[in-house]
Formats: C-alpha cells, sequence, structure tokens
C-alpha cells in the first residue's frame, strides 16, 4: 500500500528552517552582545587602570617635583655654608696678619728711622715716617726687598725738613704684603693628649 503524505511538507521544512533561522539569529545576537558587553569590559578595565597609573604617575611627579626643590634649597644652603666657611677660612688665616706684619716692619726698622703712621689697604702698606739720612730710607727698602713677608717697596716721596733746628728726612713709602704659602705659613705646636 502506498501512502501518501496529504501535509504540505514544503512548508513544515521551510518553517523548521525559519525556526532554525530565528534560532541561530537570536543566538548570534545574544554572542554579539556577550562579546560587545566583553570588549566594553575589558577596553574599561584598561581604561581605568592606566588611569590609575596616570594618577600614580602624578602624585610621583609631584613628589620629585617638591624633593627638586627641596634639593635646590639645600644646594643653596651648601653653597652659602661654603661661601661662610671660606670666609671664616680668610678671616683665620688674616687673624695673625696685623701681628706679624708689625713684627715684620720692626724687624726691617733701620736705627735712626721711625714711623709716623702706618696705614694698610687690601695687602698694600703704606708707610710714612722720618729717618736721619736718606740712606737709612735706603737700607729699609733694601730690607723690605729682602722681608719674607713682603715685596715690592715702592719710594713715593722724600722731603728735607728742619725739625727742632735738626735736619731731618721726611718719608712715604708704599709696600705690598705677600700671601704665605703653606710653608711659610705659622705653625701652630699640637697639644697632645695623655
Amino acid at each position: 500500500m502506498v501512502r501518501i503524505n496529504l501535509l504540505p511538507h514544503r512548508q513544515i521544512r521551510r518553517a523548521e528552517r525559519q525556526r532554525q533561522f530565528n534560532l541561530m539569529l537570536v543566538a548570534t545576537v545574544v554572542a554579539a552582545g556577550l562579546l560587545a558587553f566583553m570588549i566594553q569590559t575589558v577596553i574599561g578595565s584598561r581604561i581605568s587602570a592606566q588611569e590609575s597609573r596616570n594618577a600614580r604617575l602624578s602624585t610621583a611627579i609631584a613628589q620629585l617635583d617638591k624633593e627638586i626643590v627641596e634639593i635646590k634649597d639645600l644646594k643653596q644652603q651648601i653653597s652659602s655654608v661654603l661661601e661662610r666657611k671660606e670666609i671664616v677660612e680668610k678671616l683665620q688665616n688674616d687673624r695673625s696678619q696685623a701681628v706679624i706684619l708689625l713684627d715684620e716692619i720692626a724687624r726691617q726698622l733701620p736705627e735712626g728711622l721711625y714711623l709716623r703712621s702706618i696705614k694698610q689697604q687690601g695687602n698694600q702698606i703704606e708707610l710714612d715716617g722720618v729717618a736721619d739720612t736718606n740712606a737709612r730710607v735706603a737700607t729699609l727698602v733694601r730690607n723690605l726687598f729682602s722681608s719674607k713677608w713682603m715685596e715690592s717697596p715702592r719710594l713715593i716721596e722724600i722731603k728735607a725738613v728742619t725739625v727742632n733746628n735738626q735736619r731731618q728726612n721726611q718719608f712715604k713709602l708704599s709696600v705690598n704684603m705677600k700671601a704665605p704659602g703653606a710653608a711659610e705659613a705659622p705653625v701652630t705646636p699640637e697639644v697632645k693628649k695623655p
């Protein structure tokens, strides 16, 4: 016996294909939605991670800027301390200069010659005095040439004057003070502790 299918099998097949198509469409839309959500989540997390990195970097940059300002302040303080140190060292070295100067002048003065004034400006010293003869002034100039503390004596003026019916020679002389080297500097003895 032959069976005849009177049902519209083409329509059933078409309806089945339509249903499968709709299921595939829904599955594709759901998959696309999930994919879009995942991509958005990944991009959002990367953006937030980058923003947190940027915030950390901004904080670190601000901290470094503060440290740079502190370093500049420290450098200025160091340079001012070094300047003060140099001034103190210079004052320490120049502390005994007046004593050395007066001692050296007293050692170099010949007899028959006395000084009326001594002026010092920087390293230049001006001597104003009176001598019995011109030879005594010449001796003073020679003595100053051989001095280890003074150099370049220059006779500015010498003139004859009469004081208390005595003929004397009034003179002005300039000389430069040498800056003693380490070998010429006075040595201070060290005190040993027991």
